[in-house]
């Protein structure tokens, strides 16, 4: 039967050649083997320009006919009952990937056979089990950063500034924590206690230029975390112009001659 399965495929191939007009196989660019009812596929390394693939609509288990033609491109192999994409990661030119409708349902395996891929720009795995995950979109755009196409909605800013701080936490923190023109040592683990680091201090009679807090840190970090629980004060200074005679009041010597008051406001 598995023979007989074989045969069937090579025909349907052969019968492509035929249409096509194809006497040499360096010759063969596409293939078109779409709704033939196929459940296996012959090895088609024999191709070996081969860019562009149809094999959507058929029973396919799997890719393992796959594994040599590098120069392919394009791939569509959705509504098939693909249950493992293993081998898929010898494909590097790959620009077009579609894989929906099938029977995926392990996200990691699945992305891991998909990370080799840095052409990658257009993918669709939706209606395969492994899309049941609460944060499968997000998790495939933060494994596949590349991708550009994700079932046939475009990723955004959003979506990957979200999925950095979901699966990223030591980079979004990092992100966050950029103090003084450099990057602060800003590793965290959320299940950890906040560590409090010890810090040297200097006689009270140490003059230390004119500030109040004499604490010299250890670690910038440290820094950083108390200049943030501090405000900074500022003050505003402005002439009162109400005690600025007009020109009228000087021609007519209503007001002194004392100098303009000034007002000044101290904002915390």
């Amino acid at each position: 039967m598995w023979l007989d399965r074989l045969i069937i495929c090579y025909q349907a191939v052969e019968d492509q050649l035929k249409m096509c007009g194809h006497k040499r196989d360096v010759d063969v660019f596409e293939l078109f083997l779409s709704r033939k009812e196929l459940t296996d596929v012959i090895d088609l390394s024999r191709f070996k320009k081969l860019k562009y693939l149809w094999l959507h609509h058929n029973k396919l288990h799997g890719i393992a006919f796959l594994t040599r033609n590098h120069c392919l491109t394009e791939l569509y192999l959705n509504n098939n009952a693909i249950f493992e994409i293993v081998g898929l990661h010898y494909l590097p030119s790959l620009h077009i990937l579609l894989l929906h409708h099938n029977e995926l349902t392990n996200i990691d395996d699945t992305v891991k056979e998909l990370k080799g891929m840095l052409k990658l720009r257009t993918l669709s795995l939706y209606q395969n089990p492994l899309c049941q995950y609460k944060l499968y979109r997000l998790y495939i755009i933060y494994h596949l950063p590349g991708v550009e196409l994700l079932d046939r909605n475009q990723v955004t800013e959003k979506e990957r500034r979200s999925m950095i701080t979901i699966f990223n936490h030591k980079k979004a923190h990092i992100i966050q924590s950029i103090a003084f023109g450099e990057k602060v040592d800003a590793s965290w683990n959320p299940k950890l206690p906040l560590k409090q680091k010890p810090v040297q201090r200097l006689p009270s009679d140490f003059a230390f230029a004119d500030n109040v807090d004499k604490t010299v840190f250890d670690n910038l970090e440290d820094a950083v975390f108390v200049r943030s629980m501090k405000r900074s004060m500022m003050a505003l200074t402005t002439v009162n112009w109400d005690s600025v005679p007009t020109r009228e009041e000087k021609f007519l010597e209503e007001k002194g001659s004392e100098p303009p008051q000034l007002l000044t406001v101290t904002l915390r």
